[in-house]
């Protein structure tokens, strides 16, 4: 018989953590999600020992890319104008006796907070934009140029996607990307007039890194300011 326990029973925190942090680690693409509340909940005992449990997480996105493996209690929740939230539909049996969670399937469906929400709450606020236009890919290698030059790295790294971008007008127009880069063959020690001609390492010997760098404008200064800070992962 299907059970229907409480949200707030212990046993069901502990599967709908145990479940969300076997999604995150199973996804590939984007940002490690973090747990708005549990939606809804039915438990599956099984006969000898353990539990199905059928869940329904509302999740938002975190500032954690998902190649971070970072736990999701571990991420800073975005600003509500920038979330992008959802639910995941997830099948997970746990055995506390023997130690075992064992997440069968689950479905993620996430979207983005509605521009005209945005435009109420802050209207002054960057709005997400299209992260392959032109103008976000020349602000990630403007951001990485500046890593590149102060990284201890013993090899460059190139821009291998941008995964978020959104544009302000500040003194002038200001673009913010996050992006992810992979080491290339090209050593630090020389001198590369292009880092887009350097080859990437093999993808059992790059390291990946996920970086968050801003361009702003300045028509009054006629200056750029450029920032940029990076982690990078070491090889799983």
């Amino acid at each position: 018989a299907l059970l229907s326990p409480t949200c707030d029973d212990t046993a069901v925190k502990e599967a709908a953590d145990l479940a969300l942090r076997q999604i995150n680690a199973d996804r590939t693409e984007g940002y490690i999600l973090s747990l708005s509340r549990i939606f809804s909940v039915r438990e599956h005992p099984q006969e000898i020992t353990g539990s199905v449990f059928y869940l329904i997480l509302d999740v938002v996105d975190t500032e954690c890319h998902v190649l971070s493996k970072k736990l999701w209690r571990n991420c800073t929740a975005r600003p509500a104008h920038a979330t992008v939230y959802g639910q995941c539909k997830a099948i997970i049996y746990i055995n506390q006796a023997r130690n075992i969670a064992h997440l069968s399937t689950y479905e993620c469906i996430l979207q983005p907070v509605p521009p005209r929400y945005i435009w109420t709450v802050c209207p002054d606020c960057p709005v997400d934009d299209s992260p392959t236009e032109p103008r976000y890919l020349e602000a990630a290698a403007q951001s990485l140029a500046k890593f590149n030059e102060k990284s201890e790295q013993t090899h460059y790294f190139s821009v291998l996607s941008v995964t978020r971008a959104s544009m302000q007008w500040v003194v002038g127009p200001a673009y913010f990307v996050e992006f992810l880069i992979q080491e290339t063959s090209c050593s630090k020690n020389d001198s590369i007039a292009d880092i887009s001609q350097c080859k990437t390492l093999s993808s059992e010997l790059a390291q990946i890194g996920f970086c968050k760098g801003s361009v702003v404008n300045s028509h009054l200064e006629h200056e750029q300011f450029v920032t940029t800070s990076c982690e990078i992962y070491s090889l799983q």
